[in-house]
């Protein structure tokens, strides 16, 4: 058997998944559609609600907080591309990337109303995050570009959607291959100097690719069974060692703020020694960062000209948390962008490469900064910045940064809505978050629709 034949069999034959694994499922998805509920306003998810009709027509698949439907694949980009659009999605250390906003706008695309199953729906999910972080965690995650999720998650939603549907293994097996074979090939990650656009890490397309997979294999249409067999660019180790005796999903990491997750170890760092020192951004004269090598790829722009260009600077997200604090950046608005103070920061900030840290990566993600005032210097290192599996994010502190978007964009009964949808799924029951996600919690696009985060207008129709 092909190494995608026996990850499928195993994808085939789990009906059902240990309670903290199914716990954890819980988490990512209360974290996923909080990302959403972030990134529906911002002008690429515009963009793409705007084209989904004519691009994949109507229905059975909800298209989140809008009251629409669409096609499984045209549900699957278009609310994919909400919950990755401000950098607020989940990721995995072992994958270096974001499984999450693949996997569950995928899973909750393919689910059948009718007949919901909550440990059916859990359990794809958990399998979707084993097979796409144990492909992503089979490359040399040193040597290629590790923003690239899109490589990697069609075949994770392959997995979870082929586990949902019924597919038989060899089904299965073909939906990973040809997920695999059509990924995006985010050609110009490496070299681009234009970071802040809106493909990114080509997370939507790969999660179209998944969900459309499935869809071939089980119609006969076949892919290339052997493809995580060449071992030149997959270890067969991580694809197939321990299968079964442990869950990926486990050891999700959280983000508490909307950037780069690289950006993270200097940004608590740095609010840790403010809140510490009792010194504003106004005293700071200098900030040197150290940290390992890939965080100098980013793009780093110090005065960044679009909202997922700051998403990639290191320089700009260290300004705008010493002037405006953690609050600022969950998430990030295009109104920090003209932000004199957090640019004047920004402009103060400097980065080198510390050999200890580079070591970590990708395993870690560690920061070392050094603030300089006009009166003193002081220092912190910070190993594993707030969410990762060994500094955790909390219910409470996913349920606060749930609250802290949700503010201002829905109403206060569905915020209370989705709370409680969130507490039945823990109990057992998704039924009433399936109605919370088909329900309409903005308005309907219009010509001069206003963006309830930073009154910039939106495109016009």
């Amino acid at each position: 058997m092909t190494i995608a034949e026996n990850l499928a069999e195993y994808v085939y034959e789990t009906k059902s998944v240990p309670e903290d694994v199914q716990l954890s499922g819980v988490k990512c998805i209360f974290d996923l559609i909080t990302a959403a509920i972030a990134g529906y306003q911002t002008p690429n998810a515009i963009a793409v609600r705007r084209i989904a009709s004519k691009t994949w027509g109507s229905g059975p698949a909800t298209i989140w907080y809008s009251g629409e439907r669409s096609t499984p694949v045209g549900a699957a980009f278009v609310n994919s591309a909400c919950a990755c659009a401000l950098d607020l999605d989940d990721g995995h250390r072992a994958a270096a990337g974001h499984p999450g906003t693949a996997i569950i706008p995928g899973v909750f695309a393919a689910v059948e109303k009718a007949s919901l199953d909550t440990q059916r729906i859990l359990t794809a999910v958990a399998l979707g995050y084993e097979v796409g972080v144990r492909i992503s965690a089979s490359r040399d995650l040193k040597t290629i570009p590790t923003t690239n999720t899109g490589l990697w998650c069609g075949q994770a939603v392959a997995a979870a959607v082929g586990a949902l549907s019924g597919s038989t293994p060899l089904q299965i097996a073909h939906a990973i291959a040809i997920a695999g074979m059509v990924s995006p090939s985010q050609s110009a990650t490496p070299y681009t100097r234009f970071r802040g656009n809106n493909v990114k890490e080509g997370i939507p397309w790969g999660t179209a690719n998944g969900v459309l997979a499935v869809s071939l294999a089980r119609e006969g249409f076949t892919g290339p069974i052997d493809i995580l067999d060449n071992a030149e660019r997959y270890n067969p180790g991580p694809l197939l060692d321990g299968l079964g005796s442990s869950w990926h999903i486990n050891n999700t990491y959280f983000k508490p703020y909307s950037c780069c997750r690289w950006i993270h170890a200097p940004i608590d760092a740095l609010l840790a020694l403010m809140a510490e020192n009792d010194f504003g951004a106004s005293d700071i004269t200098a900030i040197e960062v150290e940290t390992f090598g890939r965080t100098l790829t980013l793009g780093n722009d110090a005065v960044p000209a679009t909202l997922e260009a700051a998403q990639y600077s290191l320089p700009f997200c260290m300004g705008v948390a010493a002037v405006r604090g953690a609050p600022a950046l969950l998430p990030l608005t295009t109104k920090s962008l003209s932000d004199t103070h957090a640019l004047d920061v920004s402009r103060r900030v400097t980065m080198t490469v510390a050999p200890d840290l580079d070591a970590m990566f990708p395993t870690a993600v560690p920061g070392r900064i050094r603030v300089i005032t006009g009166g003193a210097t002081f220092e912190r290192s910070m190993m594993r910045p707030k969410g990762e599996p060994a500094n955790p994010m909390t219910w409470d502190d996913l349920d606060a940064k749930f609250l802290a978007i949700a503010d201002g964009r829905i109403g206060a009964v569905a915020m209370e809505q989705i709370r409680s949808a969130i507490q039945a799924l823990r109990m057992g029951d998704i039924a009433p978050l399936c109605v919370g996600l088909d329900s309409k919690l903005f308005e309907p696009l219009g010509p001069l629709q206003r963006r309830l985060d930073d009154g910039v207008e939106a495109l016009p129709s």
